[in-house]
């Protein structure tokens, strides 16, 4: 039996994208270019009694030009005509169902707002998934200041920036249906030699070492991933992020940080004003949206507020500045924290007048799952809207958060939020 190739409705023929309508233009005006030259061509080969009618008195006293310009006529529209018509039977052969709906989508995804999203951590990722199915244009600005894990050991052994949140934007922003996707989330067990390094990390820190250039390696893992949008770290610089706590101890490292009982008063980078990445600076000046988190609001969002020309970047954009509230607070950073709180944090590192909007979560979480958060020390972020106005932001109520295994933002739901707002 022979399969049918599946084939357009007249409507789907037509969808922007496609470059049908061009197609079809270029055939209709070589067609009224031959039409033209062969009614001119009547002008001449008539006789001269009627000649007036059909081409006017110029063809009289200039018979051969007017054969010159009938010729280039008849030739330039038939090579447009037959061009264009093989273009479209050649698209009519190629066209099934499934390449015309890619197509489509890429056509669609490129129309789509420009949106920054600054930040790390898993939120950052979360956010990318579910934008992704909006737009193409999209800019991720990464922190480099991650000291743990598998980031930790390469960017201690290697002297690379740390790979772990870069690779993990590069995975939320690839084609979900790519096996290099799933390898570059693999990780090697932690009873092995590799230590329960993931296989993107290696990747990236290998390509930063064989080339020399860090930001190329984040470049060919996006041509390797088939990216929609672009991943940039915040800074090309090996930053350290420090913290006073309560009780006035300093402690440096992102993972001495999480670790410590005792809440963080303020942070800070060192060196203390590592340059930006101009084409972050580029990105946040043209864009639509920018969206802050969500994520650890001392540990994966802060650190980019910190590079001065970030923050002087979100001051002078014209786009609206949205803030991700997390959904649960981080037992040793928001212990307590309400989304006020977290907003005042944010605005005494550099965030004072940046944010335009703060999207909520209105999810309830169910009491069994609220035990076990609450059992680690965690508990659900309470949305105190007058605290929130008096901060001179507008607040974003939606029902956000998936509740499974775990309570945390829904990609899909996020991201409709998010193009809500961009929109």
């Amino acid at each position: 039996m022979t399969l049918r190739r599946p084939r357009l409705t007249r409507l789907q023929w037509l969808y922007p994208g496609l470059g049908m309508k061009r197609r079809v233009l270029a055939v209709c005006a070589g067609g009224a270019l031959v039409g033209v030259s062969a009614w001119l061509a009547l002008g001449i080969f008539v006789s001269s009694g009627r000649r007036h009618d059909i081409g006017g008195t110029w063809i009289t006293g200039h018979v051969w030009p007017a054969v010159a310009l009938v010729a280039a006529g008849l030739v330039v529209g038939l090579v447009v005509v037959v061009l264009g018509a093989r273009s479209l039977y050649r698209f009519a052969r190629v066209a099934s169902e499934p390449g015309v709906v890619a197509l489509r989508s890429g056509a669609r995804l490129a129309r789509g707002p420009r949106i920054v999203a600054i930040g790390g951590g898993t939120g950052l990722s979360v956010l990318l998934s579910g934008l992704k199915q909006h737009s193409s244009n999209l800019t991720a600005v990464v922190t480099v200041a991650d000291d743990g894990g598998s980031s930790g050991l390469l960017r201690s052994g290697l002297g690379v920036l740390p790979p772990g949140d870069i690779r993990s934007c590069l995975v939320a922003l690839a084609d979900d249906e790519s096996l290099m996707s799933r390898l570059f989330q693999y990780r090697f067990p932690r009873d092995g030699g590799l230590q329960g390094h993931s296989f993107g990390n290696l990747f990236v820190a290998a390509l930063a070492a064989v080339t020399g250039d860090f930001e190329r390696a984040i470049q060919e893992s996006t041509s390797v991933l088939n990216v929609r949008g672009r991943v940039l770290p915040a800074t090309l610089q090996s930053v350290t992020l420090h913290a006073e706590l309560q009780g006035g101890e300093r402690v440096a490292g992102e993972t001495s940080i999480t670790a410590s009982e005792r809440l963080p008063l303020r942070v800070w980078l060192e060196p203390g004003r590592p340059r930006a990445m101009p084409e972050a600076l580029a990105a946040i000046s043209a864009a639509d949206l920018v969206v802050l988190g969500p994520g650890s609001v001392y540990t994966s969002v802060m650190p980019n507020l910190l590079i001065p020309e970030v923050r002087d970047a979100l001051k002078q954009t014209r786009a609206r500045v949205v803030y991700v509230c997390n959904v649960m607070t981080q037992p040793g950073e928001t212990d307590g924290y309400s989304a006020a709180d977290h907003v005042s944090a944010l605005c005494r590192h550099g965030a004072a007048g940046v944010i335009d909007d703060v999207v909520v979560n209105d999810t309830p979480v169910s009491r069994d799952l609220a035990a076990v958060y609450g059992a680690g020390g965690a508990a659900p972020v309470v949305a105190d809207d007058r605290a929130l106005a008096a901060l001179g932001v507008r607040v974003v109520h939606a029902r956000l958060a998936h509740e499974g295994d775990f309570f945390r933002h829904d990609s899909a739901k996020l991201a409709d939020a998010v193009m809500r707002l961009a929109r």
